[in-house]
């Protein structure tokens, strides 16, 4: 355990005094311990926020005491809590409540409906927005929706539809709204225009997103009453689907300190019910060492500001963007793109500034093109400044070659990997042929002992929702069904768990304290409706959590659990796509 940990633990101790008894105990469960693989248990003992023994019922229940609370998993599955690697969870939570979701929506009629009957409650001057989160192949269809079908649905209020990395679609409303023409331009992207010369709806990434996002930047935002509320309602949504902890990676348009003090107050009210690491991402080409600088001075890893958690609410460290010149966002609508002859002289002193300072860091980096110069960099300042055990790693990394993965090694990093595969599968099939390869390739990174976390890259691209990339890495296959893996190449079910619980824990330097059901460990876990195990792999990917517990109380619980379930708040503002249909659809 980190020294800060124990010192916050240690006045935790001190506030809060230990309890003489067992607080909670699960029993009559197939407790997947996750200690090795087919390591089960039938029940578990909590106390002060820890796992405090787990066996068979006659051995826990001796630690029962008059006021421990007993709740019977009635045989089904427990597992670890999920850890999303690689999620963006703090800007979501500001604007969850302000979006229409169609994550995991399986008709392009249903989204095109849902989207009609949100407009009618939208007041006017506010948007409607879908950002990110699915693609066409999800949908029965198979296609995307039109302009003509989304200003027939929605002629009156404005509407943003944004597409992977690829495209936005604004109806009529919309581009009146904004004031866009056949002037408007865009560096890194195309406003399409019509034959008659007025611009049609259609944004193109060309190849960034810097055209998507702009635009997006455009749109209404809630009030800091609406974020507070909308950061809860989407922390109670990752519970929901099992997520315990998630590493942030930052992201455009999310500036520190100042888009982190909603998530900041709920944390120091003991408010954030997933335990949350974050990464700071650089926000100004161009201006991205003197933002280092200025971190350095704000903050520091390991800083933890949650009131009841340990490792609640920390800062990490820095990433996903350390320069802008080394983005190769990967848009398979587009060929890949070059990054500049000036990355390297960008990336080397911000390199030297995090490793000198001990901040761990993050890269993004889909394509080993990108990553062949990034660790060429990473090699020349560990010479002279050592990284010297320094946690570090790639995200993405798709096309990554073997002797990458080897330097890679060498320098102790790891790789936390998403499945934008799932999403993106056919794109890259039409761009650059079949995958001859696994991509990412985990196999290979597992085998050679490299550091593996397993994650969505949610919200704006792919979705948030944890159990279709666990069944994209345990069958292969796309949102559309598409095979994109060799049979060799999938994991076992054992395996893609544990990158999303000790592996992602890796990540932010916790594998020693979360993603295993044993003595000691944080007592974050999650109760399936079904057994991940056994069941049929095409319903994998619609698993959500029948119990929730982090840090040893229920933070969720479906109907079956209702008599546990802690209060929920309204969905503030009251015409929120949320509070009618909720976030995630895998019902």
């Amino acid at each position: 355990m980190k020294l800060t940990q124990l010192a916050f633990a240690a006045a935790i101790a001190c506030a809060f005094p230990a309890h003489a008894a067992t607080d909670l105990i699960i029993t009559n469960g197939k407790v997947a311990t996750m200690t090795k693989e087919g390591a089960f248990a039938q029940a578990l003992a909590i106390k002060d926020g820890k796992i405090e023994a787990v066996g068979t019922n006659a051995q826990i229940l001796k630690l029962k005491s008059p006021n421990t609370q007993v709740i019977d998993a009635a045989g089904k599955t427990v597992i670890p809590g999920l850890n999303d690697s690689h999620l963006h969870i703090i800007r979501e939570g500001l604007n969850y409540n302000a979006e229409l979701r169609w994550d995991g929506v399986t008709s392009l009629k249903k989204a095109l409906q849902m989207l009609k009957e949100q407009a009618a409650r939208t007041p006017d001057g506010e948007w409607v927005k879908v950002v990110g989160g699915w693609n066409e192949y999800q949908f029965e269809e198979k296609r995307l929706p039109t302009l003509e079908e989304i200003n027939e649905v929605v002629p009156d209020k404005p509407v943003f539809l944004l597409y992977l990395y690829g495209l936005g679609f604004l109806n009529q409303k919309g581009i009146a709204t904004l004031g866009y023409d056949a002037n408007t331009k865009f560096k890194d992207g195309v406003v399409e225009l019509g034959a008659d010369g007025k611009p049609t709806g259609k944004l193109i990434a060309k190849p960034n997103a810097a055209i998507l996002y702009g635009t997006l930047a455009k749109t209404n935002v809630l009030s800091r009453d609406q974020q507070l509320n909308s950061t809860q309602q989407y922390y109670t949504e990752l519970n929901r689907l099992g997520l315990t902890s998630a590493i942030d990676a930052g992201g455009g348009g999310q500036a520190y300190p100042d888009d982190y003090a909603v998530s900041l107050e709920l944390a120091k009210n003991g408010k954030l019910t997933v335990r949350t690491s974050y990464y700071l991402f650089a926000q100004k080409p161009g201006k991205e060492l003197e933002d280092y600088q200025r971190w350095l001075t704000q903050t520091k890893p390991d800083k933890n500001d949650h009131l009841f958690y340990a490792n609640g609410y920390n800062t990490e460290g820095g990433g996903e963007n350390l320069v802008w010149s080394a983005a190769d966002f990967e848009n398979f609508l587009e060929p890949r793109p070059d990054m500049p002859s000036h990355m390297e002289s960008e990336l080397e002193p911000v390199l030297r500034l995090l490793i000198k300072n001990r901040w761990p860091f993050r890269i993004h980096a889909t394509y080993d093109e990108s990553i062949d110069r990034d660790l060429a960099v990473i090699e020349k300042v560990n010479k002279d400044t050592p990284l010297n055990g320094l946690r570090w790693f790639f995200d993405h990394a798709e096309t990554i070659s073997d002797k990458q993965l080897a330097r890679v090694k060498a320098l102790g990093g790891g790789i936390a990997v998403q499945n934008r595969m799932y999403f993106q599968g056919e794109l890259y099939r039409k761009q650059y042929g079949e995958q001859t390869r696994q991509m990412p390739p985990i196999k290979k990174m597992l085998e050679m002992k490299i550091p593996v976390g397993l994650g969505t890259d949610g919200t704006r691209v792919s979705s948030y929702g944890p159990w279709p990339s666990i069944y994209w890495a345990v069958s292969g296959k796309t949102a559309g069904g598409l095979q994109v893996w060799q049979q060799k190449d999938v994991l076992s079910r054992y395996q893609a768990l544990k990158l999303m619980t000790q592996g992602s824990a890796w990540m932010s330097g916790e594998e020693k304290l979360k993603g295993t059901l044993a003595k000691g460990q944080c007592a974050d876990l999650v109760i399936l409706p079904e057994d991940y195990f056994t069941m049929n792999v095409e319903k994998i990917k619609n698993l959500e959590s029948s119990l929730t517990i982090v840090n040893g109380k229920v933070v969720y619980a479906a109907p079956e659990y209702q008599q546990y379930a802690p209060a929920r708040l309204d969905v503030l503002p009251d015409w929120s796509p949320v509070k009618y249909y909720g976030g995630y659809q895998n019902k």
